[in-house]
């Protein structure tokens, strides 16, 4: 199977053996990112530095004008972080290398965005802003991140792209000093507290027949005996999935939610990519990182599986820790011949990774329809599991 590396530019510019090193490993593509979020990121074998710190959600090339004239939103520029090209650079030593560079493009998270322009962010039933999750049902939003695949995506050098977060973001986020782990939260109940309230989104419910006021008081008073600790978990009989949801909302009131929030998600997924085959031409690969439930909220955004592989080319699937069974067999069901289902799985030992199961764990995914791998992350694993993944890869 086609493998790639996740790489961020920042561990290719200032270090002349990274392409190469990377091009020794045996994969065949790199995935480098083009737009991305606020990050603290390692780079173990940088000859300049040991740590970068993104300070903020920003692209890392120089933006075109006359692309963003017009635009309520636009992107950030990178500070010292990725100056000048550092996309293209990059992207350069790497297809000097011999290796096919696709270009990974961060959408629906930006808390830099949120912090500046909170009225764009979800705002969850309790009034709360989560100022890194842009509100996709907002027009402006909406037109901003369709704006922003187009661009991120196709920049020179490139022969695909990779959309993350390209739908909803929710309240699970990993966030400095977190401290929101005190009350466990079961599937259903982070969905509740991903529902977002904007004046948009209330009159999206509004439209489907349920008073806003009304949906974010049932989302209160369903949520009350979970803050007094009584979510159940997975325990033997109680419901999961659509039926958790329903369980604490009710069917009605639910399903009100889902087809809101499908709608809007799916709506955004095909502008995106619709915006990125424009402006790539004929044959530039399109893939979504997803999940295959379409609530689900986050990097990998909630799909429905026939639906997006008849939009995009194929999905980036995470399927470290036995997820390849649930991720892989929703999507193999719908997947036309030419379909791409990468299976993504972390190899950095130190971030839950197994590099040492990957010849295992990639034939698995394969028996489960797996066309292509996906290695997370070339530039953040140490030497050690490097070689270990070398060693994994055919030659």
């Amino acid at each position: 199977m086609k493998a790639s590396a996740f790489l961020y530019p920042w561990d290719v510019v200032g270090d002349p053996d990274a392409a190469r090193r990377i091009a020794d490993l045996g994969v065949q593509q790199v995935t480098l990112a083009s737009a991305y979020h606020s990050t603290r990121a390692l780079t173990p074998r940088h000859p300049r530095h040991r740590i970068v710190t993104a300070e903020h959600a920003s692209v890392l090339y120089p933006v075109d004008e006359a692309h963003w004239a017009g635009h309520e939103l636009r992107p950030y520029a990178a500070g010292a972080w990725a100056p000048g090209d550092a996309y293209g650079e990059a992207a350069a030593a790497l297809a000097e290398a011999g290796l096919e560079v696709h270009s990974w493009v961060v959408l629906a998270h930006n808390s830099r965005l949120g912090a500046e322009r909170p009225d764009t962010s979800v705002v969850n039933a309790y009034g709360d802003r989560y100022p890194w999750a842009p509100c996709i049902a907002r027009p402006a939003v909406a037109a901003y991140l369709v704006a922003l695949a187009a661009e991120a995506a196709v920049r020179p050098g490139s022969a695909g792209t990779e959309l993350e977060s390209c739908g909803w973001y929710g309240l699970a986020h990993l966030h400095a000093h977190d401290k929101i782990g005190g009350v466990g939260l079961d599937e259903a109940a982070q969905y509740l507290m991903s529902l977002c309230f904007c004046e948009v989104c209330g009159a999206g419910y509004a439209e489907l027949g349920v008073s806003p006021e009304a949906l974010a008081a049932a989302v209160r008073d369903a949520l009350r005996p979970v803050w007094a600790g009584s979510v159940a978990g997975a325990a033997e009989g109680v419901p999961s999935g659509v039926a958790a949801i329903e369980k604490l909302l009710g069917a009605e009131l639910a399903a009100v939610t889902l087809a809101w929030r499908g709608e809007v998600a799916r709506t955004l997924q095909e502008s995106a990519v619709a915006a990125v085959r424009s402006a790539g031409g004929p044959g530039f690969q399109v893939l979504l990182h997803a999940d295959p439930v379409p609530y689900h909220t986050g990097a990998n955004a909630g799909v429905d599986p026939a639906h997006i592989l008849g939009v995009a080319d194929g999905v980036v699937l995470p399927c470290t820790g036995g997820a390849a069974s649930r991720m892989l067999p929703a999507f193999a069901a719908h997947a036309a011949g030419a379909s791409v289902l990468a299976a993504n799985f972390t190899v950095v030992s130190g971030m839950g990774g197994a590099p040492g199961s990957l010849a295992r764990d990639a034939a698995l995914a394969q028996s489960l329809g797996a066309t292509e791998l996906r290695l997370y992350h070339g530039g953040l694993a140490s030497t050690v599991d490097l070689a270990t993944v070398s060693s994994a890869l055919p030659r």
